[in-house]
């Protein structure tokens, strides 16, 4: 099944799946993760069997499994907008000024 076509329960059940899969691969106990994350070991089961959690659940699991950065990758910072980026064009120099001021002294020409 594509990704796009997940159902809620679906994702749920495979973030559960990886964080239980990243706790075990750093051998930490759902007791452990409990203490440093500050979240129940009663709730770390049920996210890693697919239940709903809170998306600040998932802040303290990720924060405490060292994880955290991973967000960007979840939801990437946006860059301008379309509309933004054409706005800025019509403010794009198209040359230098050059200086304006007059050194100061002998303003004669010379070779």
């Amino acid at each position: 099944m594509q990704k796009e076509q997940w159902t809620d329960a679906a994702v749920l059940a495979e973030t559960g799946r990886r964080l239980r899969r990243e706790r075990l691969n750093r051998n930490i106990t759902r007791a452990g993760l409990a203490e440093l994350s500050g979240v129940s070991t009663s709730t770390i089961q049920h996210v890693e069997h697919g239940a709903n959690y809170s998306m600040e659940t998932l802040i303290r699991l990720l924060r405490a499994l060292g994880l955290l950065d991973r967000i960007d990758a979840l939801l990437p910072e946006p860059g301008p907008s379309p509309i933004e980026l054409a706005k800025l064009r019509g403010k794009e120099r198209q040359r230098a000024s050059g200086s304006r001021l007059r050194p100061k002294g002998d303003n004669t020409w010379q070779w």
